[in-house]
């Protein structure tokens, strides 16, 4: 069967799901050919409400993802609820099995609580799982009061109240964090709450080598980079005299620099790939000797798989995740892209790929810090409530 959507006339979202039939509708006019009471009785015990745009990035959405494959591993139907500008993002979570809702508006656009709010009362009984930092006090505590449980994916602490039943921090300063909360919020705070994808747990006995000098270098710069920080690593590893280098540059799902990126790597002078909204990051990492990331969350995939890794601060979020992974002697922490030079990125990669000692002190400590079962954690604590 091939997935059709159900297009709204007048509200702010469509329906993507399997069916043999393309039929328009509006919530308040009724569905065409289709009963309203139809519509109640759509699967979903758990909705993920979650945006991708290039300026936010991927990164809530696919950890999202990673949590919702565990979900529907266990037997409960997932629908994902999103304001999602990359399409190809789109039909991965489509071609992943999932209802998706698109929403043309995002919060804090009225629209958007309008929307969540009558697919809500069409589920009844499902769990709400929210992540996205423009989703503030005022609404989680509406959909408390519709009487949904709520679970809120964070990192900073930055609201003056949450008002979940849980709260997921997968980062390494989550424990100091101040909370806000009800009395009732349960905290899954650091990085054993890691939630990485079903794909990366075959590699949980993945033996890396660690060559003596790091040849293999991956710059993955996050799902969105709108500033195009992408583009100025390639250029910096042109200056580079490595024996051998080449590199695996992963262009995400929201990227909209593609035609520059694939302009640098045609001129590059040692090989290039790039790899389009991969969905093989695990052996994309296993290939690589060194990693150049985003300070977000595929900081965690690398550490599980034990990539020795530089991260550059993209956003605010992403400081105390660099920092922290610093301390723990996991990554290298090259500050914010606003203070970075090429000069000051070569310098660094050009330490650390010709220190073998110290990548594997890196790799044997990421693969401690991550061990893989953070999503299993939260399954079953979510499953307990």
């Amino acid at each position: 069967m091939k997935a059709c959507d159900l297009r709204l006339r007048k509200t702010s979202f469509f329906i993507q799901q399997e069916s043999k039939n393309r039929l328009t509708f509006d919530l308040k006019a009724g569905i065409a050919g289709v009963d309203k009471g139809d519509y109640k009785k759509m699967p979903g015990q758990f909705i993920i409400r979650a945006d991708a745009a290039p300026i936010i990035g991927a990164g809530h959405l696919m950890r999202c993802l990673a949590l919702a494959q565990a979900l529907r591993t266990a037997g409960y139907s997932v629908t994902f609820l999103a304001h999602c500008q990359s399409k190809s993002l789109h039909q991965r979570l489509l071609d992943g099995g999932f209802q998706v809702i698109l929403l043309k508006y995002h919060h804090p656009e009225p629209l958007d609580w309008q929307t969540t709010s009558e697919v809500l009362q069409s589920f009844q009984d499902a769990w709400l799982v929210l992540d996205g930092y423009h989703f503030d006090s005022a609404y989680q505590r509406q959909i408390k009061e519709g009487g949904h449980r709520l679970l809120v994916i964070d990192d900073t602490a930055h609201l003056d109240r949450y008002y979940a039943d849980i709260v997921v921090n997968q980062n390494l300063n989550a424990q100091h964090l101040d909370y806000s909360a009800e009395p009732f919020t349960r905290f899954l705070l650091g990085p054993r709450y890691a939630l990485l994808r079903p794909e990366f747990l075959s590699w949980l006995d993945f033996k890396r080598r660690i060559p003596p000098v790091a040849k293999k270098v991956l710059i993955t710069l996050g799902g969105g980079d709108d500033q195009n920080q992408t583009l100025q690593v390639m250029r910096t590893l042109q200056n580079m005299e490595i024996d051998g280098l080449e590199a695996t540059v992963v262009v995400g799902p929201a990227n909209p620099h593609t035609t520059a990126l694939k302009s640098e790597a045609d001129q590059s002078k040692f090989p290039i790939r790039l790899a389009y909204n991969a969905g093989n990051m695990p052996e994309l990492m296993g290939w690589a000797d060194l990693a150049i990331s985003a300070g977000g969350s595929t900081c965690w995939e690398l550490a599980f798989m034990g990539v020795p890794t530089l991260a550059i601060i993209l956003a605010d979020n992403q400081q105390a995740i660099a920092q922290g992974l610093e301390e723990e002697g996991v990554a290298v922490n090259l500050g914010g892209y606003g203070h970075l030079s090429r000069e000051i990125i070569a310098r660094k990669l050009i330490e650390i790929a010709n220190a073998a000692n110290t990548r594997a002190q890196m790799s044997q400590r990421g693969r401690k810090l991550i061990d893989g079962q953070g999503t299993a954690r939260v399954l079953k604590d979510l499953l307990l409530q």
